[in-house]
């Protein structure tokens, strides 16, 4: 019998597997890639950060404006005191990670519940991903490649680092075992996820009403006037009850645990 020569098969031709007709096996190979992952580490509910990649820890943030303090340029000193205001909201995910940590560390279960999972880069996601990592609990990193930005941080647990091309394969491995959504200020990225968090809650696609916090009160009430999408009849009233705003961490930490204890969430969203 002649030896198998990998060169024979399609499955190892990199050639085939990255034109359009293996498009499909790509796109199976980030559903039980991740799949596999998460079973191997015993991984059954996770809470999702969603935020943005641009803000900074509160030291890095006054170190920039110490460093350019004396420049006479006010439109870049307007934008690192912006930066130092905002970096509250790493500190605050960070701090909120940990604590979510620690709770979930506390159940007795045999699996691994309630696990922090960010989109794994720079800002509001290294900031979830440390929190956890600080409280030496196991952590979830879903990075994308991208050309221009950060894509992992050194906080993801290891194993738990999973990079994906495709941007709606990333989305359902965020909401498919989610059990709580803490949505941070963030950019196009952010805004993109929440919508389709709450169209997708919205039109019953996801079957189970989950705890989502858009933290930020001042930030997010800039962003949205939630209250003229009713006003403008493009939303119910009752579309308001799907997410709730804070502006505290242990506000934010009592209103997802005593919703998961009211509501008993288990099993996957779709």
């Amino acid at each position: 019998m002649s030896k198998i020569d990998k060169k024979d098969r399609f499955y190892y031709d990199s050639n085939f597997l990255g034109s359009s007709s293996g498009r499909s096996l790509r796109i199976l190979s980030e559903y039980y890639g991740p799949l596999q992952r998460l079973e191997r580490n015993n991984i059954s509910e996770t809470i999702v950060f969603f935020g943005s990649a641009r803000t900074l820890s509160k030291k890095e943030a006054e170190d920039n404006l110490k460093k350019y303090s004396k420049q006479k340029n006010t439109q870049q000193i307007a934008r690192l005191k912006m930066d130092l205001k905002m970096s509250r909201y790493y500190e605050d995910a960070r701090s909120l990670a940990k604590q979510f940590t620690i709770w979930s560390k506390n159940l007795k279960d045999k699996k691994h519940r309630y696990i922090i999972c960010s989109g794994g880069g720079a800002g509001i996601m290294e900031a979830a991903n440390r929190g956890a990592s600080e409280a030496d609990g196991i952590n979830v990193g879903l990075t994308i490649s991208l050309p221009f930005e950060l894509s992992d941080n050194k906080w993801i647990s290891d194993d738990l680092n999973m990079k994906f091309h495709y941007f709606f394969m990333r989305k359902f491995w965020f909401l498919y075992l989610a059990k709580g959504l803490i949505v941070w200020p963030g950019g196009f990225g952010t805004l993109d996820e929440l919508m389709e968090l709450l169209t997708l809650i919205q039109t019953q696609k996801i079957k189970k009403r989950l705890p989502i916090v858009l933290y930020g009160k001042e930030f997010w009430e800039n962003v949205v006037n939630w209250n003229y999408l009713v006003d403008a009849g493009t939303i119910s009233p009752e579309d308001l009850d799907l997410f709730y705003i804070s502006d505290d961490v242990q506000d934010t930490f009592d209103y997802v645990t005593n919703f998961i204890d009211s509501n008993k969430l288990k099993g996957p969203n779709f």
